[in-house]
């Protein structure tokens, strides 16, 4: 289905359309969807890639309809204060995304969207996990990711893209894989009444193509920045990063309304701000924010990336009464039935200087000896620096927490690590 050239609202408007009208259309569902944790780089690269694909007459032949998923609750996104900061700079709202909920019930899903009559395209994974992945890792078409390739996306894969690629951002390859197909656009201008947004009339005027292009241009490169520490990390930051801000900061640029007032630096403060603030949610919402659950081994691992360290959570779960740190833990992965959590913290500190620290916390004997073959595996890969340790012998539960000396180390490369010690550890 193609559709003509609109805003990002106009185009999430008709997304939830062909969603709803889904099961009508003898065509099968083409959904495109970020992982678990639905961070930044996961939101902002399943919409762009989506919309690029969609409105774009030379990213596919045939015309096919990508509706971006958010791999979320809607309750979900009021925990990304990040995400709730920039959406404006792109003129929707969270009522515009579509999250699991517009799914519908879980358990009718199969029968909603059968199988064999769906399309999966992965950003910011290439292994599709929990429910949806019971169901449809078998229809998994195209992968755009930066993580370790896992062996699930057939190479011979359609018309869609096959790309694992190291890099700071997934944003980064989803842009530099769509840059001929979203210049097409000025040689290919379709318009027409189809859009039904505020500010979406469908007219011939360059004003709003550069417009729109400036408001999409921003939620990529708003990921991208907060990902490579406003291309600071030297450990994150690639080629692949600096191109795709240069080119997406280009398009902002000719923007009439937008251009003149952006500054990157600016632009990042906003966005890396909103990030950092998490005063306002209680210990279970920053552990929800960014999540991912992993199953290996006959065991389950579920991890919380954190921009806080340990001793903000600690004096946080003090003030909310309701047990200490490794208590509002233990209650967490009891609910979401984890043999082991962990948390993951990334932060400055006062004084600039920037600090790592992972926990790990094991529900049952097996689960122990899981982390102690991660610590003996890993302790010297990321330099861990043992800070504290506790033991609960009523319920069995152990808590580890280190310092981390290797920072160039994060979820993408400790989550395997981890794995790999579930894989090896007998029953």
């Amino acid at each position: 289905m193609a559709l003509a050239r609109t805003s990002l609202r106009g185009f999430l408007t008709h997304a939830k359309y062909v969603l709803h009208s889904a099961g009508s259309s003898k065509s099968p569902v083409t959904f495109v969807v970020g992982n678990e944790s639905a961070d930044l780089d996961s939101i902002c690269s399943a919409i762009v890639y989506s919309y690029i694909a969609t409105i774009s007459p030379q990213a596919r032949k045939p015309p096919t309809f990508h509706i971006p998923l958010l791999n979320l609750p809607k309750a979900d996104i009021a925990l990304r204060t990040e995400l709730l900061t920039l959406l404006p700079k792109a003129n929707i709202t969270k009522d515009h995304l579509i999250t699991l909920d517009d799914l519908g019930d879980v358990d009718s899903l199969e029968k909603r969207f059968p199988p064999a009559e769906t399309r999966w395209i992965l950003v910011d994974h290439n292994a599709l996990q929990g429910k949806l992945g019971q169901l449809y890792d078998k229809h998994v078409v195209g992968t755009i990711d930066h993580h370790e390739d896992e062996g699930r996306v057939p190479k011979d894969n359609e018309d869609e893209p096959r790309i694992i690629t190291t890099c700071g951002s997934c944003s980064s390859l989803v842009i530099n894989h769509f840059r001929h197909a979203w210049d097409s656009w000025f040689l290919y201008v379709s318009f027409s009444g189809a859009a039904n947004g505020q500010g979406d009339n469908l007219i011939e005027d360059g004003a709003f193509a550069t417009l729109w292009d400036a408001q999409v241009a921003q939620l990529a490169l708003a990921a991208i920045l907060i990902d490579t520490a406003d291309l600071k990390d030297k450990h994150k930051t690639t080629q692949y990063d600096r191109e795709a801000v240069e080119y997406l900061e280009s398009k902002i640029k000719l923007s009439p309304k937008l251009g003149k007032d952006y500054r990157r630096s600016e632009f990042y403060d906003l966005i890396s701000e909103a990030k950092r603030s998490l005063d306002s949610l209680s210990i279970r919402n920053i552990l929800r924010k960014d999540y991912k659950q992993w199953t290996e081994g006959g065991l389950v691992l579920g991890t919380s990336s954190v921009v806080q360290p340990h001793s903000y959570l600690a004096s946080k779960a003090q003030d909310e009464e309701q047990g200490d740190l490794v208590d509002q833990s233990k209650s967490f992965a009891s609910d979401v039935g984890l043999d082991i959590m962990s948390v993951m913290t990334a932060f400055a500190s006062d004084d600039g200087v920037f600090h790592r620290e992972v926990s790990l916390l094991s529900r049952n004997d097996r689960a122990r000896r899981v982390v102690e073959q991660f610590a003996k595996d890993a302790s010297q890969q990321l330099g861990l620096q043992e800070e504290t340790r506790k033991e609960d012998d009523e319920d069995g539960c152990f808590y580890i927490l280190w310092n981390q000396s290797e920072l160039a180390a994060s979820r993408k490369q400790i989550a395997p690590l981890m794995r790999k010690a579930m894989a090896s550890v007998g029953e």
